[in-house]
């Protein structure tokens, strides 16, 4: 794609439509009014009369997303190793997330392939991981920590890379030393569940696409989350072995809701 091709997908993306693709979207489960197409088609596009979550209209509305951003959907995109979640809330269009391991490897450096190493570290453990994160424009990935858990593996440290849109990253703690106090955002902009007693973050710092830069989770164990901005956002995250997460909002789990 040339540079000029990418800035009018930009532009596009930007007025939550995509010029010359709408057909497509369309099909893929978005609402279209007037022409243009919503990526965030809102609650009555996810759910059913009986409240169950509906994955295939998540899906949908992340695979319009990726159409938008040009971005590849690849055929394991298509199967289940790709999985959505409400976080068991009912709102997702404000709360929730698309995502997909590519790869979550642990193990012992001399137990590992054919096993012939025998270095200095043959007996230590190591663990990496390389996930996309998909979110819909304005959706949170709610706050949560990662700790060390019972396989004898730490707390996962991680940084997130913008690849497409842009995200608000929040946590209890200033990393890169440009972030901002949440108290200092006007009261629309703060992110969902600001002043409930189970929030813990405090700082917010901005990221796009078109910047480049990294964001680094740096004090383990620390509260943190992300919100994508008007357009939407496609986020790899480079980290170590993920095996724990905990929710600062109670009866928040890594789940859909069902029918009621």
């Amino acid at each position: 794609m040339t540079q000029s091709n990418q800035e009018s997908t930009r532009r596009d993306v930007l007025k939550y439509s995509v010029a010359g693709a709408a057909a497509a979207i369309t099909s893929a489960g978005c609402t279209s009014i007037g022409g243009r197409v919503e990526l965030n088609p809102g609650n009555a596009a996810f759910y059913g009369s009986d409240l169950a979550f509906s994955a295939k209209s998540a899906k949908d509305a992340y695979y319009a997303m990726m159409e938008a951003f040009g971005y590849p959907i690849s055929d394991v995109l298509k199967t289940d190793e790709f999985w959505v979640c409400d976080f068991l809330q009912r709102d997702f269009e404000k709360l929730g997330m698309g995502g997909i391991f590519w790869i979550n490897a642990k193990g012992v450096y001399g137990e590992n392939g054919v096993k012939v190493y025998a270095g200095g570290f043959k007996a230590d453990k190591y663990g990496y991981l390389g996930h996309e994160i998909y979110l819909l424009p304005g959706q949170v990935l709610p706050e949560h920590r990662h700790v060390g858990g019972n396989e004898g593996y730490g707390p996962k440290m991680e940084s997130w890379h913008v690849r497409y849109g842009s995200v608000e990253f929040f946590g209890e703690y200033k990393g890169a030393g440009d972030e901002k106090l949440i108290t200092e955002m006007p009261a629309k902009d703060r992110p969902w569940g600001c002043g409930e007693s189970w929030f813990k973050s405090k700082y917010v710092a901005r990221r796009t696409a078109r910047a480049g830069q990294l964001y680094t989770l740096e004090d383990p164990e620390s509260w943190h989350f992300q919100r994508a901005g008007v357009s939407g956002a496609i986020v790899s995250e480079y980290a170590t072995y993920h095996n724990h997460v905990e929710f600062s909002k109670p009866g928040m789990e890594f789940a859909s809701s069902q029918a009621v």
